[in-house]
């Protein structure tokens, strides 16, 4: 099968050939139609200080995708050959205390695909069948590929209530652009987008950010507070991983605010605890993955109901070979979510 590797300790990757796996009695076999691009492949792509610390190459990459059911293992008898499915790409022990109590996606021996073993950007992927999610046939390809992101951005969102609340977004890639349709959703009162790309900030506005500003502004924190009814904003949900993001957001986050934390910082970042966490009384949430299966379901329903909403955050296409194309226009912010056609 065709397949895209990381295959040695250096920017760059390899399209070639892979032997297809045989599926275990507890597995299944999928041929891979449609696959999305993350951030984490193009942090893997560059070979940046994160990837040097965490990819063991070989390695095939990806860990967003739809595909049908082509093998079925022995012991799997509750799905079918076929099928159309995604997977929940964090692959959990099962057995551990945080397994049994629901919260796989923080196993402390998981394995994610694309990352720790073989990934989704090939003609075949064999994965549990435990994390198998069946596609509702309303749901279009491009739409199931990015139950992955679109669950990262619902995790973050749906931790705290978020009806009548002020949002603040910081960094609009893909996820973040994916909060502000689901906190819209929800019944945010106003949504305030920080990011410092103008192409991404065209999208926020299109998809309905209410004030989305340029962090570089030298007023941007009294613009904040007085979009704020001088409060703050009641949310921050930090996508940028920007340690200046991150400090501009707990300074500005009204006392009592509840903070998500999905951004991944490139390096250790200092912060004033006793000023800007405890004597304000805010929460912070660290949000890693989805909640299995709970964010999934949320997903589903969502883009059953809301699913043409995405549409501007998907916008670019290319076929598999076509794969560099997708990372030039991420590393330049001329992109926001990037899908790949493998087997269409």
């Amino acid at each position: 099968m065709r397949s895209i590797r990381k295959n040695s300790r250096k920017k760059g990757i390899e399209i070639t050939d892979s032997p297809i796996l045989k599926p275990g009695p507890d597995e299944v076999l999928i041929k891979i139609k449609t696959a999305g691009i993350c951030g984490t492949d193009l942090h893997i792509y560059n070979w940046d200080k994160w990837a040097k610390n965490r990819i063991i190459p070989p390695v095939i990459m990806g860990h967003e995708f739809v595909g049908m059911i082509e093998e079925l293992g022995s012991n799997v008898t509750y799905l079918k050959n076929g099928q159309r499915v995604s997977a929940e790409g964090h692959i959990a022990c099962g057995n551990c205390k945080y397994c049994k109590n629901g919260q796989e996606h923080i196993c402390k021996t998981v394995n994610i695909i694309g990352v720790d073993i073989d990934g989704c950007f090939a003609d075949y992927l064999c994965i549990p069948a435990n994390n198998i999610w069946p596609i509702n046939k309303d749901i279009p390809d491009k739409y199931a590929a990015v139950f992955d992101p679109l669950g990262n951005a619902m995790h973050a969102i749906m931790v705290q209530p978020i009806s009548m609340k002020n949002i603040l977004i910081t960094g609009a890639g893909s996820i973040g652009l994916f909060a502000i349709l689901i906190a819209k959703a929800n019944g945010a009162e106003k949504i305030i987008v920080l990011e410092p790309c103008s192409f991404k900030r065209d999208i926020a506005e299109e998809i309905g950010a209410d004030f989305v500003y340029d962090p570089a502004d030298k007023n941007i924190r009294k613009k904040i507070i007085k979009k704020t009814e001088g409060y703050g904003p009641d949310v921050l949900i930090e996508m940028s991983g920007s340690a200046d993001a991150l400090h501009l957001g707990l300074d500005v986050i009204g006392n009592g605010g509840s903070v998500s934390l999905l951004g991944i910082p490139t390096k250790k970042v200092p912060l004033d605890i006793a000023n800007k966490i405890i004597f304000k009384g805010i929460t912070i949430k660290g949000i890693t993955g989805r909640k299995v299966f709970e964010t999934w379901y949320q997903c589903e329903k969502f883009l059953l109901k809301n699913g043409k909403l995405i549409e501007p955050v998907i916008t670019h296409y290319f076929d598999m070979e076509e794969i560099e194309k997708g990372f030039y226009l991420m590393e330049n912010n001329k992109a926001a979510k990037v899908l790949l056609n493998i087997n269409q």
